[in-house]
């Protein structure tokens, strides 16, 4: 995920690309109730503050915007996360604190799926009884139309590519183009039944339980659907739906009374109304949480930095905070597209003169903010390998070394470049700060553009064509993987065949048939342990390249208000679970 992800392992066999993994971080004990009182870290492993009681009002907030509230068009980790109270899809990682929130389990389908050919199939019965918010009765043709709808990267470009990248498709694009879809349709997916639905592969992929997981299989009634405003009335299978929706202000849930807990084993929902405001400044999202004014920050990324030292040093405060780590990986991207960045040693340069203490001051220092990254793979995931191809001291930068690469690309007195960042995130321009002054010194001048987050990747650093015309040679992001193996962490972010000219690109600047090959090579390595080598060879290959400066391994500083039941770290999301959350009446 742009932060997916997030992200202890669940290994899957299989002959091909096995392995896979829920995205999220360890977090120590998987019990299921919290013991004792309020303390720091209360809410990792466990579940704290327990309870049954429904009803009041659950409050969140963002400092930026939705990608979008369809469920084709989302890639954030809490979006994800927070779909899963409107929509189900045929499975979802479990509603479970500790490692048991990164298995998988059956939602709208009966079962996990049914492998055949190898691989290359995947069936699913579909569970009885689940409707609409309307009362009509959901059937696998609403599933296929919801992925079918979702392979439109012109009309949701910000979705994740996996059933594009791997369905048979045989040329096939979108339904908006067929002229009668609930009939004919996509041959790689049948609904021989409206109870089943079979998905066909063009390779076999032991994996595909996780795409299952996607919010894109979230069923869509064909009638109902608006191509890009389906996100301004998303249609409810879900415990909750809308009942109010200003987008980019601010938008409410209410219970939807056609779902019926008894086809629905991973929800109990607690609410009875849920809110969520929009663009708030982060800051304040802070001190409104601190006063118990608020009682989520929707983006789980952790609070700001003026808030994680009051925090921290206050007891009474801190017992209401937790520390998870995750496989998430605060980076920047370096764009071979802007000269003179399409020469390495320019490219070599930025990663010799950047001050990586200065970057993991920006996001709150090693506490809160992370620990210091010289390559991709996060420690948690499957094989990760430390090594340090651009070393220094310190980690502090080696001006020298930068100043040889300099000559090297004949640019012996520096060059100019943009870098951007996503406007609404203060650590993100505490970073592009903290690059500007360290780069600086060895003459490589930035000049630093924000974005609106939620067309960050649709329309800015995510759209190629717009990120070369204007000079993006360095682009902050950060990634959370799919899932905690090599193909779930580096897919979406290294693969070039997973850019899209439309935009809502997750991989801004990786763009060479070597690391492709690698990334084939890896996806289809049948042993686990050579399997996690391979993907450590994209790794030291990407970097290598120099396409990506890596920044810190995430950690945030969560804050949990004294009203909040029920709140639990999912180690799938790597933030709390939107799902089991309740508040006190």
């Amino acid at each position: 995920m742009k932060r997916k992800r997030v992200m202890a392992a669940v290994a899957v066999a299989s002959a091909l690309a096995v392995g896979l993994t829920a995205c999220g971080g360890g977090s120590g004990s998987s019990s299921t109730s919290g013991g004792g009182g309020a303390a720091f870290n209360a809410a990792i492993g466990k579940v704290f503050n327990p309870s049954e009681t429904k009803g009041g009002t659950l409050r969140f907030a963002n400092s930026g915007d939705w990608d979008s509230l369809d469920p084709a068009d989302m890639y954030y980790g809490y979006e994800w996360n927070f779909a899963r109270l409107t929509g189900r899809g045929l499975v979802m990682f479990a509603s479970a604190p500790g490692q048991e929130g990164t298995k998988l389990v059956p939602d709208l389908a009966q079962s996990l799926g049914q492998s055949s050919d190898g691989g290359k199939t995947w069936t699913y019965k579909l569970r009885s009884g689940v409707k609409f918010e309307d009362g009509t009765k959901v059937t696998s043709k609403d599933v296929k139309y919801a992925v079918e709808r979702s392979l439109d990267k012109t009309v949701f470009p910000d979705g994740p590519t996996y059933f594009n990248d791997f369905l048979d498709l045989q040329g096939y694009t979108t339904p908006y183009s067929d002229p009668s879809p609930d009939k004919l349709g996509l041959k790689a997916i049948e609904t021989p039944d409206d109870s089943t639905i079979v998905f066909h592969l063009k390779t076999a992929f032991s994996g595909f339980d996780y795409f299952a997981a996607l919010p894109s299989t979230q069923p869509v009634p064909v009638a109902a659907d608006k191509g890009a405003d389906y996100k301004k009335h998303v249609v409810s299978t879900g415990p909750y739906k809308f009942s109010e929706n200003n987008l980019s202000k601010n938008f409410t849930l209410v219970r939807n009374d056609q779902w019926d807990q008894s086809t629905d084993p991973n929800r109990k929902p607690l609410p009875d109304q849920i809110t969520v405001q929009l663009n708030v400044n982060a800051d304040d999202i802070d001190s409104r949480l601190q006063a118990g004014d608020l009682d989520i920050d929707i983006a789980g990324t952790g609070v700001q930095a003026a808030a994680q030292g009051k925090i921290l040093g206050n007891p009474a405060q801190k017992q209401n905070a937790d520390n998870p780590v995750s496989d998430r990986l605060w980076y920047a991207g370096i764009n071979g597209d802007v000269a003179p960045l399409d020469n390495v040693h320019c490219r070599n340069a930025i990663e010799y003169a950047a001050d990586k203490t200065s970057y993991q001051a920006a996001y709150g220092g090693p506490t809160s903010g992370g620990d210091i990254a010289t390559h991709l793979l996060p420690p948690p995931t499957q094989g990760s390998e430390n090594f340090d191809p651009f070393p220094s001291p310190n980690h502090a930068g080696d001006a020298d070394k930068a100043k040889q690469e300099l000559q090297a690309c004949g640019q012996p007195n520096g060059f100019s470049t943009n870098i951007s960042y996503r406007a609404e995130r203060p650590k993100e321009k505490n970073a592009a700060e903290a690059l500007q002054q360290s780069l600086g010194k060895v003459g490589i001048k930035l000049t630093i553009k924000p974005y609106p987050t939620s067309d960050y990747f649709k329309l800015y650093a995510g759209k190629p064509d717009y990120a070369k015309a204007n000079g993006l040679g360095i682009m902050l992001t950060g990634w959370q993987g799919d899932w905690t193996d090599g193909f779930g962490f580096l897919k979406q972010i290294v693969d070039s065949r997973v850019i899209h000219a439309s935009g809502g690109n997750t991989n801004l600047t990786v763009k060479d048939p070597a690391v492709d090959a690698l990334v084939d090579k890896a996806t289809t390595t049948s042993d686990t342990d050579a399997r996690n080598k391979a993907w450590v060879d994209v790794d030291k290959k990407v970097m290598s390249d120099a396409y990506i400066l890596p920044g810190i391994f995430a950690k945030g500083l969560l804050y949990r208000p004294a009203n909040l039941t029920n709140v639990f770290v999912n180690d799938a999301f790597g933030m709390y679970d939107y799902l089991a959350l309740g508040v006190k009446k």
